[in-house]
């Protein structure tokens, strides 16, 4: 027995015998461990789908472009995690967050990380993307300054201010048109320097499917939010408009997809079909769970959301890497 375990030993066995053992404060866990469960890398997909999407399209139109679809994907990351941290801040701050949460721990909440701390992260995620958006606007223009502001404006809107905007039922519409058409069509635009009808489409298609992932998240919180004055849409209109919204954005997502390939003659987007057994799946699961038990479906969702978006790429992408294939073998 070494030293060092002898030790431990001698000091237990007096604890037990004194009755003096004393296990200390809890300690907290290590920042880097805080914040990345503060970034809720569950609905990360939601800032990942629609860069994968937007770079497809770009591919399929022969304008693939590495370098903007790197800083596009970096930057998509960056407004997602501080959006979510800024969430964190200010939900603590509003006392939207409480021990009644039956929601996974926020951090700021549950005294993991100082609020000052916690503001710090969101204000360094949005510089981070700040940095990509100069590089892109190098690349692209003026209209990536647009989009960038705005975006790092309504991800601290979204729960901040005077009248935060997701605690007026907004939050829908603005995950839908950010993590949506805004998100693939400049991830289009960046590397082709074009507007899309097929990027809109298809944006159209990952920002609902964002936004189910948002409405899990309400259905779930309804009664917390009540007391928070949270005025989500599932909390104006009940859980069962918030399951008929989940269901809307489901089936929603994969008709545009029926359009895209229906306008392109492109068979290939049948792939996407893989995807339809596990979205029945989730869909049943919005409609039979609630409380602590929908939890595991917001990463379903997730889930469901980043196979969509690969085999939504694949389809658009198929064509063009066939014909290169083919080139390459004649």
């Amino acid at each position: 027995m070494s030293n060092a375990v002898m030790s431990n030993a001698i000091m237990n066995n007096d604890a037990v015998t004194t009755g003096t053992f004393d296990a200390g404060p809890p300690q907290r866990p290590a920042l880097a461990a805080v914040l990345l469960e503060a970034a809720r890398v569950r609905t990360l997909p939601a800032g990942v789908a629609p860069v994968l999407v937007g770079t497809a399209v770009a591919i399929a139109a022969d304008g693939f472009t590495p370098l903007p679809a790197l800083l596009a994907l970096f930057g998509a990351i960056a407004i997602q995690v501080g959006t979510n941290y800024a969430n964190d801040y200010f939900d603590w701050k509003n006392g939207a967050d409480t021990d009644a949460r039956v929601g996974p721990r926020r951090a700021t909440q549950a005294g993991l990380v100082a609020p000052s701390t916690m503001r710090a992260a969101f204000i360094g995620a949005f510089v981070v993307a700040t940095v990509c958006g100069i590089g892109l606007t190098a690349i692209a223009g003026w209209p990536v300054v647009v989009i960038g502001v705005l975006s790092v404006l309504f991800g601290i809107l979204y729960t901040g201010g005077p009248r935060p905007l997701g605690y007026l039922g907004l939050g829908d519409v603005l995950v839908l048109v950010f993590f949506g058409p805004v998100a693939v069509v400049g991830t289009d635009y960046v590397q082709r320097l074009v507007v899309s009808e097929t990027a809109l489409l298809l944006g159209l298609a990952t920002g609902l499917l964002s936004t189910a992932i948002l409405t899990v998240n309400n259905l779930r919180d309804r009664h917390t939010d009540v007391h928070a004055h949270k005025r989500t849409l599932a909390v104006r209109f009940g859980a069962r408009f918030a399951r008929t919204e989940y269901l809307f954005c489901v089936v929603a997502a994969y008709a545009l997809v029926v359009v895209v390939a229906l306008r392109g003659q492109n068979p290939w987007l049948a792939l996407v079909a893989l995807t339809v057994p596990m979205a029945v799946a989730r869909v049943r699961d919005v409609h039979r769970l609630d409380g602590p038990a929908l939890n595991p479906l917001l990463g379903g969702t997730g889930k469901l959301l980043v196979l969509f978006a690969i085999t939504t790429s694949l389809g658009l992408a198929a064509p063009r890497l066939v014909a290169a294939l083919a080139g390459v073998g004649d």
